[in-house]
């Protein structure tokens, strides 16, 4: 896998990324990877995120990781979920433009917090093919009528955000759409990491690399 670091303007902010690519020759699919809470030590290293990169590589499918503002040697502060919506949406844009990649098959993941920023901005940026989701705060009334492949992926142990209202939260949601829940697994995916990235590359394979 080759990493490009990259200067990610956004809002007047500039917040630190990377961009990983396979190590074949492109264009290919590309996947913006939003990370967890940055109050709670969320970042782009996180293990699910990386998990999920090395996946998204291995199945020819570049992804741009990065750090929302205010954390790591991104410019700004915590925005409660609002600047963090914004420093998403720039992502999406300097992906699609990376001679990289082909910007007619872009998708969103994100994990917990993060996992809130991407339903939310996958449902609504035209940019944005298909939405995964790990472990995810489920924002009320989001993907109601968004016709684009989504997949949910949580664990069966998490005491965190409970099953129970990931369930309830994605009934609602537009088809098609995935859900799976994961045995064993709490809100962190420790030991499982590999597995999740597997799913969630799987997932984007699919409908970004093959069509649906």
């Amino acid at each position: 896998m080759r990493k490009i670091q990259i200067d990610l303007p956004s809002s007047g902010l500039v917040l630190e990324a990377c961009l990983d690519l396979p190590p074949v020759p492109g264009p290919f699919p590309g996947v913006v990877l939003c990370h967890p809470h940055p109050l709670y030590g969320g970042n782009m290293n996180n293990n699910v995120i990386l998990a999920v990169s090395r996946a998204l590589s291995s199945n020819g499918i570049a992804s741009l990781r990065f750090n929302f503002r205010g954390v790591g040697r991104s410019q700004g502060c915590f925005d409660n979920g609002i600047g963090e919506r914004e420093d998403a949406q720039a992502a999406l844009l300097l992906l699609a433009n990376q001679e990289e990649i082909d910007s007619s098959r872009i998708g969103i993941m994100g994990y917990s917090f993060g996992g809130m920023v991407a339903l939310a901005v996958g449902d609504t940026n035209d940019v944005v093919r298909a939405i995964a989701a790990v472990s995810p705060v489920i924002p009320a009334n989001v993907l109601k009528k968004c016709t684009k492949p989504k997949l949910i992926v949580t664990g069966a142990e998490d005491n965190i955000i409970p099953p129970s209202s990931v369930l309830k939260e994605t009934a609602g949601m537009a088809e098609p759409k995935i859900i799976e829940l994961i045995p064993g697994v709490d809100h962190f995916w420790w030991g499982y990491e590999a597995k999740v990235g597997n799913i969630v590359a799987g997932f984007f394979a699919h409908v970004l690399a093959f069509g649906r």
